[in-house]
């Protein structure tokens, strides 16, 4: 049977307490959490919640109330239905300096604001090439797949079909590309355009303080 919409705000609120204190809350906790006018309301839902087995109550002792095996089972099926759902894929290191080799590794990270596009990877700067555009070592940024861009846009470029790097792209007479770093003592890297293949568009940067 499904809960209502208040039912699941109360198991929300109950599960929380319990994850942020260790132990269950009081009824008379409960009702001022979730605003209340009365014990008897709580009790209401409690049974429900009971019946459901999302809860499990002990009784002949205060705070009484235990998560139950429908709660876990429910948590465990929304974990494999989307296990990826709040993960992007880290995969690798990006240069700013001077391009380098790209190698892959198996890590994530979390961007809960851009999990609606699926053609996202982030990836972790070295180098001060773009320190210009708040773009630092150590930073990650989440990086859209895409072929098509627009010049003066950041982007990871692979050149020669190699080496990859975070730049501002732009097509240049000739049929030259310059990757133009955001560092004012560094030079622009002029390839031929048919080097270079964009590999996506800069979205995010992310710095971690600690």
């Amino acid at each position: 049977m499904a809960l209502t919409k208040r039912q699941k705000e109360v198991l929300d609120f109950i599960a929380r307490w319990v994850e942020d204190n260790g132990y269950s809350p009081s009824y008379e906790e409960i009702a001022r959490g979730m605003e209340l006018a009365s014990l008897a309301t709580v009790h209401k839902h409690i049974e429900t919640l009971e019946s459901k087995q999302y809860l499990k109550r002990g009784y002949n002792k205060s705070r009484s109330l235990d998560l139950g095996p429908k709660y876990f089972q429910e948590q465990r099926r929304h974990r494999s239905e989307s296990p990826r759902s709040a993960e992007i894929p880290l995969l690798g290191r990006i240069a700013a300096g001077r391009p380098v080799e790209a190698v892959a590794q198996q890590e994530s990270l979390r961007f809960g604001d851009f999990l609606d596009n699926p053609n996202l990877f982030a990836l972790e700067v070295s180098g001060e090439s773009m320190i210009e555009d708040h773009i630092c070592p150590g930073d990650m940024v989440l990086v859209e797949k895409t072929a098509s861009v627009r010049d003066g846009e950041v982007v990871v470029a692979l050149v020669g079909g190699q080496e990859t790097t975070l730049k501002r792209f732009y097509r240049e007479p000739g049929g030259q590309a310059r990757l133009q770093p955001a560092n004012s003592a560094m030079s622009p890297i002029l390839v031929p355009l048919e080097t270079v293949e964009i590999q996506g568009r800069l979205l995010a940067v992310l710095r971690r303080y600690r």
